[in-house]
């Protein structure tokens, strides 16, 4: 009886032996130490939802809702029902192609308009030569539209497949064309710089070097594209006032 009492208390007094309890302490001191496991710090950027041309309707169909256009371009509403825009490098070819059209069209209207108050001709008369046997001089529209147009248009079409490759000294050494044409934006169609932001509309220059504003170049291109887009509009208008013998401001009784 008195091993089997022995034996039956053992294990309570090994429990309660000092330094078991030391040893317990000692396990929980460095479980208590442990450092907490580290927590991923996950941001997450609230993206714009994409602008569409049909507001009111929401699709998956390519015609409501083209994938190819994320909204990153200026502009985009989602509008390119012809998917014309599928391949990108179209695209980036026709979003040029709309700037170019848009900004001759804004140029186009005012001239219209102040050309028309001005002198009061319709602006689909003017430089006609009466007493020739068509009714505009071909030596004028050759000089502008083949020798000088073509000229310009040629470079800028040169220098999209090869970008900034027409701001070199060597293609119009008398325009000191690197210091003064170069993409200063590194964006197409935008240059920037002092010749073409001569007001520092979206940029400013410090010590003779033009530094951009994005945010400002950001909120100008949404703005020009837009005026783009409307011009082009009325100048189809007018085209349509003119097969009638009607200026802009004959159409509207002025």
């Amino acid at each position: 009886m008195a091993l089997a009492s022995t034996s039956a208390t053992a294990p309570a007094a090994v429990l309660k032996t000092p330094s078991f309890l030391g040893a317990r302490r000692a396990l929980a001191n460095a479980a208590a130490a442990k450092p907490a496991p580290r927590r991923a710090l996950v941001v997450v950027a609230a993206v714009a939802p994409k602008k569409s041309w049909i507001p009111a309707f929401k699709s998956d169909a390519e015609f409501i809702n083209p994938p190819w256009l994320d909204g990153s371009l200026p502009g985009d509403f989602g509008f390119d029902p012809l998917g014309l825009g599928k391949d990108p490098a179209f695209l980036k070819w026709y979003r040029e192609a709309e700037l170019i059209h848009g900004r001759w069209a804004m140029a186009a209207v005012l001239g219209i308009f102040v050309g028309q108050a001005w002198s009061g001709i319709p602006w689909f008369e003017a430089g006609a030569d009466p007493g020739a046997i068509a009714p505009f001089s071909f030596g004028s529209l050759l000089g502008t539209q083949l020798l000088l147009m073509g000229w310009v248009e040629s470079k800028r079409w040169v220098d999209f497949f090869n970008p900034d490759s027409q701001s070199v000294e060597w293609a119009t050494p008398w325009s000191r064309t690197a210091e003064n044409f170069a993409n200063f934006t590194g964006e197409q169609g935008y240059p920037g710089g002092k010749f073409f932001d001569p007001l520092g509309l979206a940029g400013t220059v410090k010590d003779g070097v033009y530094i951009p504003d994005v945010d400002k170049l950001e909120r100008l291109k949404l703005a020009e594209i837009k005026h783009a887009r409307l011009a082009m509009l009325a100048m189809l208008i007018f085209y349509f006032e003119a097969g009638q013998g009607k200026t802009p401001l004959g159409a509207l009784g002025l």
